[in-house]
């Protein structure tokens, strides 16, 4: 298991790595920035999304009752 950490530090240093390799880390690196922004995007839009569909529904709720957890 060592091995292949240090093949893969020993690639990386080299400056081999295969298109394909560069293409997996590329590919892992743009999905981790993609979770990462969704997941900020998710945290600050749920209320405000709550909320709009809330008020878009009948009967049309006051603000308070869709604020409110009872």
């Amino acid at each position: 298991m060592a091995s292949g950490a240090a093949e893969k530090g020993k690639a990386l240093a080299d400056g081999s790595e295969s298109a394909a390799d560069r293409a997996a880390r590329q590919a892992r690196e743009w999905s981790t920035w993609a979770m990462k922004k969704a997941k900020v995007v998710a945290h600050y839009g749920f209320i405000p999304f709550v909320i709009l569909v809330g008020m878009n529904s009948e009967p049309k709720p006051r603000l308070a009752q869709l604020l409110s957890p009872i």
